[in-house]
């Protein structure tokens, strides 16, 4: 059934301040699905929809169109660590990734307090996917501190690679863009390899956040090209936010990824593919790609014109250029 904005953005609102031990909302259906940071994955004729929120807010949908929420967080009972590595860190979860890899599901996650880079990226695991799914907590990937660490944990995305081997890219202003080898645990590989593969300024230069906006990468292979979107510019400001999505590509996982002039993304290339056309969105940003059935799929959250700001849900066929550029298409 079709729910008004106004009631979907009052249930959201009512969802965010719970509590473990209140009254659990009942699920809803609609097809205005209001997410921020969304991720999917699609599994036994459902797609799975999580978006940042306490506790990571979970919608689930046969078809991409109507979307019940779950009344009730990914993570009820949040890990300890995440508190004691993240002081300022409360029940607020941001941009989750979500997806298969050996026979199981696993899951990242930030935790972090907004403009500092005390943060840190959890993971967990679990056999089956389903709204009620009990995830075991593994633990951390990688945490960063502030004074110590000139780049940011969060807004974490895994990418297999053709041989098997995982990888992790995630950060957020500071430095920029960094990308790490992991174990078969999917944790930090030693020797430990990380590296900045994308940057709107040179990383050595920078000590706070500065003019370094970019963030939320996210590594789509396609073709034989590793495709790196990542999102330029300010989120979470409703109709005052900036975000756009840019990306680059590469053979290789570890880069360098060249947007079509070939600039490195890590000297301030990227080639800007999706923007608020000021019409339906102020800004979109904060993407995902997905291979669902014959389709290439796009997603990210856009900042709606005619909902006062307020973050939804944008979809997105992939069309490729004939050079083999992502092009973005209304489904």
């Amino acid at each position: 059934m079709r729910i008004r904005v106004l009631t979907i953005l009052l249930l959201a609102a009512t969802m965010a301040v719970a509590q473990p031990g209140h009254r659990r909302m009942r699920a809803f259906t609609t097809d205005t699905a209001m997410v921020h940071d969304p991720v999917m994955a699609y599994d036994k004729g459902l797609y799975y929809m999580m978006s940042t929120g306490h506790g990571i807010q979970l919608m689930t949908s046969p078809d991409r169109k109507a979307w019940t929420m779950v009344p009730h967080p990914v993570i009820a009972d949040i890990p300890s660590w995440t508190h004691d590595s993240v002081p300022e860190f409360k029940t607020h979860i941001w941009a989750p990734d979500l997806f298969k890899w050996h026979g199981k599901w696993w899951l990242t996650y930030s935790c972090s307090s907004f403009a500092k880079n005390t943060s840190a990226i959890g993971l967990m695991c679990a056999d089956t996917l389903c709204a009620d799914t009990q995830w075991e907590d593994c633990g951390a990937v990688v945490c960063s501190q502030r004074m110590r660490d000139n780049w940011n944990a969060i807004d974490s995305n895994i990418i297999i690679d053709e041989n098997d081997q995982p990888w992790m890219v995630w950060g957020s202003f500071w430095g920029g863009i960094q990308l790490a080898r992991l174990d078969n645990t999917l944790h930090l590989a030693k020797p430990r390899e990380q590296k900045v593969i994308a940057a709107r300024h040179h990383p050595a230069l920078q000590v706070e956040p500065g003019t370094n906006a970019i963030e939320a990468p996210f590594i789509f292979r396609h073709n034989g090209y590793y495709y790196l979107f990542v999102s330029f510019d300010y989120c979470c400001r409703g109709m005052e936010s900036t975000y756009r999505v840019a990306v680059g590509r590469s053979k290789q996982v570890k880069g360098p990824y060249l947007d079509a002039t070939g600039t490195d993304m890590a000297e301030g290339g990227g080639m800007v593919i999706f923007e608020g056309d000021k019409k339906r969105f102020e800004a979109v940003g904060h993407s995902a790609a997905y291979h669902f059935d014959d389709t290439d799929l796009f997603i990210c959250h856009g900042y709606a014109i005619d909902k006062g700001g307020a973050s939804i849900l944008v979809q997105q066929r992939i069309r490729w250029s004939e050079d083999g550029w992502p092009v973005l298409e209304e489904e």
